[in-house]
């Protein structure tokens, strides 16, 4: 087995890379194709969701093989090589097995536990077999990881370590209240009618709101979708609050209008675009926010001071500066940056045209190091450049102190928006605007990276670590078996040669006597190669058993090819089953 990985995710690389990383379909088509019509790779499936871009291979050679999969996840993400380096990880071998159960288990998951990443795994898998990408290893390794999810899921509690992203996203808005109780009555859009908009809808159905209008590029989809939602909770009460879900579907045409009416919005489509930009909200929530209410942008700030009047401003034709463009910051002669709130680089040129650079105010701040270290000289130097601020400004700037911080109350917002999509469907400048509150995966990122580890964390790595032990074991007695075959077609072969040589020297055997013989070879044949190659199967199992192999086939002279034709012959017999396993899904 060489298993290797290639990857970014949310852990190793900054949101606004991976949304500009992210792949669209045919990407991670071409992605499949040129991978295994690379020469280091054989076997390839790509792993793309909103917050993860991994490619799987199964290469021959692994430095070659991290080069050539390095380059073709940037080719075709279209983020540089040089940009995208930094921020790839690499497993290989056993520790590619274990990062991969580890992703289906919900445990390298933003929010950890949720489920999601199963049904995306099994995507993974079924496009690799439809491009007929994917081999024995990613086959095995693939469908393992679906188990081991499942058995993860069902045998501890990993679902109380996390919560679904669509249900952490949208606690992000309760303020510490049950979402059941912050979301009845609502009324909502969801935007998308994939896997992850589906969910989302479903959830706002169980927490209660009273409409979920959906709406989709494809509008069948999105009729389709609220049908069975309106099957599902539209006709017996939620159970909590005991209100029926009213569910319709619209063209996205519709969305701005839509708006207009929404409590809150979730959008998770496949596009490349914005799909809510912030003019667009900005029009949705007009008139529905008090008159005067500052901007988001400034109501989540904490340091918000007025604008300072100017001080002793300059006047000369020869000023360097452009001075009514800076006339709400004012200046300090010392470059007291914090003070004018004006750059530092625009005050010092400022102080050296004030005195034509005969003095340097970087040398005389007054600093608490340099408070200590006043001298007569410098006394004397400050003094000078007081004078001589005063012959070409007529008075002394003034030293201020700053402002003292003023806290701005924070209006509640009208309207709420959960992005779950990568790359982002809402302008993130939506935040900025007065009575809207904008969660996506960024911050969903930042909130849950502190997020407390439930104890059945430590199970599910307990059994990720005896899963990939198993799997380790079973993949290297999977690889001495072509030899183990060709062995015994081998001696096959022998006593099928002897049996006619017999029948040569004895042509008036009957049947009979020939099949006892024959009977009795092939006993004899068994018997000293049974516990050979059962062995031989158990050493190949454990950890550097690979070598076994070649030992067997050095021993009995075996034919590489014929030992290669039952390796292929075996993979075919894979493939076909797969095919018949996805035609009866």
């Amino acid at each position: 087995m060489s298993l290797l990985v290639v990857g970014l995710s949310h852990r190793s690389a900054p949101v606004s890379v991976l949304e500009r990383a992210a792949l669209s379909l045919d990407a991670q088509i071409k992605l499949l194709q040129d991978t295994v019509a690379a020469e280091p790779a054989t076997e390839a499936a790509v792993l793309a969701t909103c917050n993860r871009i991994e490619l799987y291979a199964d290469v021959d050679k692994f430095h070659a093989g991290v080069a050539e999969l390095s380059t073709l996840l940037a080719q075709h993400s279209g983020v540089g090589l040089d940009e995208i380096t930094p921020y790839l990880y690499v497993h290989y071998e056993d520790r590619a097995v274990h990062h991969l159960f580890s992703v289906a288990c919900g445990l390298d998951s933003m929010v950890v536990g949720e489920g999601q990443i199963l049904g995306q795994i099994k995507d993974a898998l079924a496009r690799a077999q439809e491009l007929h990408t994917a081999g024995r290893l990613l086959n095995d390794l693939f469908q393992q990881s679906l188990r081991v999810g499942k058995r993860a899921h069902s045998e501890t509690g990993i679902d109380r370590a996390g919560q679904s992203l669509v249900t952490f996203g949208l606690e992000q808005f309760t303020a510490g209240a049950d979402v059941a109780g912050w979301a009845r009555g609502k009324r909502a859009v969801v935007i998308g009618a994939g896997s992850m908009s589906s969910l989302a809808a479903a959830t706002l159905a169980r927490a209660g709101v009273g409409e979920i209008v959906i709406a989709n590029r494809t509008y069948d989809r999105a009729e389709r979708l609220a049908h069975l939602l309106e099957e599902q909770y539209g006709q017996n009460p939620t159970g909590q609050g005991g209100t029926e879900v009213l569910a319709r579907a619209v063209p996205m045409e519709s969305v701005p209008d839509e708006l207009t009416r929404a409590d809150v919005a979730i959008s998770c489509t496949g596009a490349t675009g914005l799909v809510l930009t912030a003019e667009m909200v900005a029009a949705a929530v007009a008139g529905r926010v008090p008159e005067g209410a500052l901007p988001a942008e400034t109501e989540s700030r904490t340091d918000v001071r007025p604008v300072l009047p100017p001080t002793s401003l300059g006047s000369d034709d020869d000023c360097p500066l452009d001075l009514p463009a800076v006339q709400g910051g004012g200046f300090s002669v010392l470059g007291e940056a914090a003070v004018a709130g004006m750059d530092a680089a625009t005050l010092e040129q400022h102080a050296a045209w004030v005195d034509n650079a005969t003095v340097d105010r970087r040398a005389s701040r007054r600093t608490p190091e340099r408070e200590t270290a006043r001298t007569p000289a410098a006394d004397a130097e400050l003094i000078a450049a007081l004078v001589a601020t005063v012959a070409v400004t007529g008075r002394i700037t003034e030293l201020r102190r700053p402002e003292p911080v003023v806290e701005v109350p924070r209006p509640a917002p009208v309207l709420a928006l959960l992005d779950l999509a990568m790359p982002r469907d809402i302008d993130a400048a939506a935040h900025r605007l007065a009575g809207v509150r904008l969660v996506d995966i960024e911050s969903l990122a930042e909130v849950s990276a502190d997020a407390p580890m439930a104890s059945d964390v430590d199970l599910v790595r307990r059994i990720v670590s005896d899963e990939v032990a198993a799997f380790g074991a079973a993949q290297r007695a999977a690889h001495i078996t072509p030899t183990v075959v060709a062995l015994r077609a081998m001696a096959a072969d022998v006593v099928a040669g002897e049996i006619a040589r017999l029948e040569g020297r004895l042509p008036g055997l009957d049947d009979k006597h020939r099949g006892e013989i024959t009977q009795t070879v092939r006993r004899v044949v068994d018997k000293l190669l049974h516990a050979p190659t059962v062995r031989v199967k158990q050493l190949a199992a454990e950890p550097g058993g690979a070598g076994y192999a070649d030992a067997l086939r050095t021993l009995f002279d075996l034919d590489q090819e014929t030992v290669a034709a039952v390796s292929r012959a075996e993979d075919s017999s894979t493939s076909e089953n797969d095919a018949e396993n996805r035609g009866r899904s």
